[in-house]
C-alpha cells in the first residue's frame, strides 16, 4: 500500500509536495497561484513597449516645446513689424506736416482747399497708424501705402518749394539792365578789349550819354590807361565811321543793334562784339498797393526780341495791354503796332520815334509812351522773350489759335508753317512764328498785332483749364529766367487764390490800334528815314472808350473761357 493510501486510511489528507522550479504546478499548501517565469523574448518585448511609451511621452513634450517656441518667434516678429510700421507712419506724419507747411507758404489755395487737404492727409495717416496695431498679420499693405504716400508728399513739398522760389524770382522786378558793347568789324583781329588797347573808339553822348561815359571809364580802368575816343553826333554817324574805317571800334548800347540792322543790311554779320559792360538801373514801382482781388488793374505785356537775359533793355516787338476787372471777370486786350509813330516821354524831347524803340530805354519808357497814347495808367508790366513763349506753350501741350486768314509764314518769322483759316493747333515754335509774321499775312503789322492777341487769348484759355495742372512743372521751368514782372509775390498769389476759389470764366475782348504805313526820321536813329506807322486816331479813341467801360464794370463783346 502506498503512502497516500495509508494516509487516507488513517483519516488524513495527503500533503502535496511543491513542485520543483521546472514543475508546472506548485505546492497545494502555499495558497498562492503559481507565477510563470518570463522568457527572454517576452522580456525584450516588454522593454520595447516601455521604450515606445517613453518615446511617445518625450515626443509630445517636444511638440509642446516647438509650439511654444513658434508662438514666441511669431510674437517677436509681430513686434518688429509693428515697430517698423510705427516708424514708417512717423515719417508719413512728418512728410504731411512739411507738405502742409509748404501749402501755407505758397499761399495760393483757398482756406477750404487747405482744410480739405489737411483732413484727408490726417485721415490717411490715422488709418495707416491703426493698421499697425489692429492688423492680425504684419500689415504689409499699410506699410507699402504709407511709403507711397510719403514719397508723394516729399515730391509735392519739393514742387511747392520750387513754385514759391520761381514766383519770387519772376516777381518784384525793380531794375532794368543795359548792356553797353564795343563792336569792331568781323574781320578785325581783336578778340577782346585787351587786343584793342591802341584802337580809336567812336562814341556819341546824345543818347544814353551817362552810360557811354561809365563804359569808357570801365575800359580805362581795365586797361590801366585811357583809350582814344572820337565823338560823333549820332548812332548813325558812329556806324558809318566804323564801316568807313575812320575808327577801329564803336561803343553803344546793345539795344540799338536792331536799329542798326534796319539801317545797314547785314550789320550783325559784318561786325562782332569784343566787350560788354552791364549797367543796372532802379525802377520805381507805383503799384505795390493795388488790390488785384477786387480792383481793376492793367498789365503791359512786353515781348522783347531777344533770347537772352529777360531784364536786358531791348526793342519791344510785342506791345499788349491787358485791362483786368476781377469783379466783372472782363479782360480787354489792346495791341499797339510796334512801328506806331509816337513820342517817348522824357526821352525823345518831343521828337517822335517807333514804339518798339522805347524798349531800348527800358520797360518804364514803353509804359510811359502807352500811358500817354491812351490817356491811362499802367499798373504792372510782364516781360517775356522768345524762349519763354516757346517753352510755356509747349508746357501747356500746345495751344489752339484762331486765325483770320490762311497764309504761309516767312523764314524771317523763325519757322515756315502753313496756317489755315480758323483753328490751328500750334506748338511753341509754331506759335512764335505765327506771332512774328507780318510779311505774308494780309494787313502786315496791323494783322500781326491781332495774331499776337489770338495767341495770348489761347494761352489764357489753357491756363484757366486743367492743362495748367499737368503742365505746371514745365511752365515753372520755362518762366524761371524768361519772365519778369513788377507784380509782387503776394499779388500773384492773391490772383491765383481768387481764381481757384471762384472758378469763374472770363470774358476776353481784343482790340487793336490801327494806322497807315509811312517813312519818317526817328529819334533813336536820325541817319535816314525808317518805316513807321502813323496812328489812326479813331481806333485810339475807341480803345480809350473801351478801357473806361471795363473800369466801370461793363461786359464787352468777346470770347468766354470755359
Amino acid at each position: 500500500m502506498s503512502q497516500r493510501d495509508d494516509m487516507q486510511h488513517n483519516g488524513k489528507k495527503p500533503v502535496r509536495r511543491r513542485k520543483s522550479a521546472g514543475s508546472e504546478t506548485g505546492s497545494s499548501g502555499s495558497g498562492k497561484k503559481p507565477v510563470k517565469k518570463r522568457s527572454s523574448s517576452q522580456s525584450a518585448k516588454g522593454r520595447t513597449r516601455s521604450s515606445e511609451y517613453d518615446s511617445v511621452k518625450n515626443g509630445s513634450g517636444s511638440r509642446r516645446r516647438k509650439k511654444s517656441g513658434a508662438v514666441h518667434t511669431e510674437k517677436h516678429e509681430n513686434k518688429i513689424s509693428r515697430n517698423a510700421g510705427l516708424v514708417i507712419a512717423g515719417i508719413q506724419l512728418i512728410a504731411t506736416i512739411v507738405f502742409m507747411a509748404g501749402l501755407f507758404v505758397l499761399n495760393m489755395l483757398p482756406n477750404t482747399y487747405l482744410a480739405a487737404i489737411g483732413i484727408l492727409l490726417l485721415l490717411f495717416w490715422g488709418i495707416i497708424l491703426a493698421s499697425q496695431f489692429f492688423s492680425k498679420k504684419n500689415a504689409i499693405t499699410g506699410k507699402v501705402i504709407s511709403v507711397i504716400i510719403s514719397l508723394i508728399l516729399i515730391a509735392g513739398s519739393y514742387f511747392l518749394l520750387k513754385t514759391t522760389g520761381t514766383i519770387s524770382d519772376i516777381s518784384g522786378g525793380d531794375y532794368k539792365l543795359d548792356n553797353v558793347v564795343v563792336a569792331v568789324m568781323a574781320d578785325d583781329p581783336a578778340e577782346d578789349i585787351q587786343d584793342a588797347a591802341d584802337y580809336t573808339f567812336g562814341v556819341q553822348y546824345s543818347m544814353n550819354g551817362d552810360q557811354i561815359r561809365q563804359t569808357v571809364e570801365a575800359i580805362n580802368s581795365e586797361l590801366g590807361s585811357d583809350i582814344t575816343t572820337k565823338e560823333y553826333n549820332s548812332l548813325a554817324e558812329q556806324a558809318e565811321a566804323l564801316h568807313d574805317g575812320e575808327v577801329d571800334a564803336i561803343i553803344y548800347n546793345e539795344g540799338y543793334t536792331g536799329i542798326l540792322e534796319e539801317a545797314f543790311e547785314g550789320y550783325t554779320q559784318n561786325t562782332k562784339m569784343i566787350y560788354t559792360y552791364s549797367i543796372k538801373s532802379e525802377l520805381q514801382n507805383q503799384s505795390a498797393d493795388v488790390e488785384v482781388k477786387d480792383e481793376t488793374f492793367s498789365v503791359y505785356i512786353s515781348g522783347i526780341d531777344v533770347f537772352g537775359a529777360i531784364e536786358t533793355n531791348s526793342r519791344s516787338d510785342v506791345n499788349i495791354i491787358a485791362v483786368v476787372n476781377p469783379t466783372s471777370h472782363q479782360i480787354l486786350l489792346i495791341t499797339t503796332p510796334r512801328d506806331y509813330y509816337v513820342e517817348i516821354p522824357e526821352i525823345s524831347g518831343g521828337q517822335k520815334d517807333k514804339l518798339t524803340h522805347a524798349g531800348i530805354y527800358g520797360v518804364d519808357a514803353s509804359m510811359a509812351t502807352l500811358e500817354q497814347l491812351y490817356d491811362m495808367d499802367l499798373d504792372f508790366y510782364a516781360r517775356v522773350n522768345f524762349t519763354s513763349l516757346i517753352e510755356i506753350v509747349d508746357a501747356l501741350g500746345g495751344v489752339d489759335v484762331d486765325s483770320e486768314y490762311a497764309f504761309t509764314t516767312s523764314s524771317d518769322s523763325g519757322k515756315v508753317i502753313n496756317v489755315v483759316q480758323g483753328t490751328n493747333h500750334f506748338n511753341g515754335e509754331e506759335a512764335l512764328a505765327f506771332s512774328r509774321e507780318r510779311q505774308n499775312v494780309p494787313g502786315g503789322d496791323n494783322q500781326r498785332g491781332k495774331d499776337q492777341q489770338a495767341v495770348i487769348t489761347a494761352m489764357i484759355k489753357k491756363m484757366v483749364s486743367p492743362a495748367i495742372l499737368t503742365g505746371a512743372n514745365g511752365i515753372l521751368n520755362s518762366v524761371s529766367g524768361n519772365v519778369e514782372t513788377n507784380m509782387s509775390q503776394s499779388q500773384i498769389q492773391e490772383l491765383i487764390k481768387t481764381q481757384l476759389s471762384d472758378g469763374a470764366s472770363w470774358n476776353i475782348t481784343s482790340m487793336a490800334a490801327e494806322g497807315t504805313g509811312d517813312s519818317q526820321y526817328c529819334y533813336s536813329y536820325s541817319g535816314s528815314p525808317l518805316y513807321v506807322m502813323q496812328p489812326d486816331q479813331a481806333s485810339v479813341d475807341a480803345i480809350k472808350a473801351a478801357v473806361d467801360q471795363v473800369e466801370n464794370g461793363e461786359t464787352l463783346e468777346g470770347t468766354a473761357t470755359e
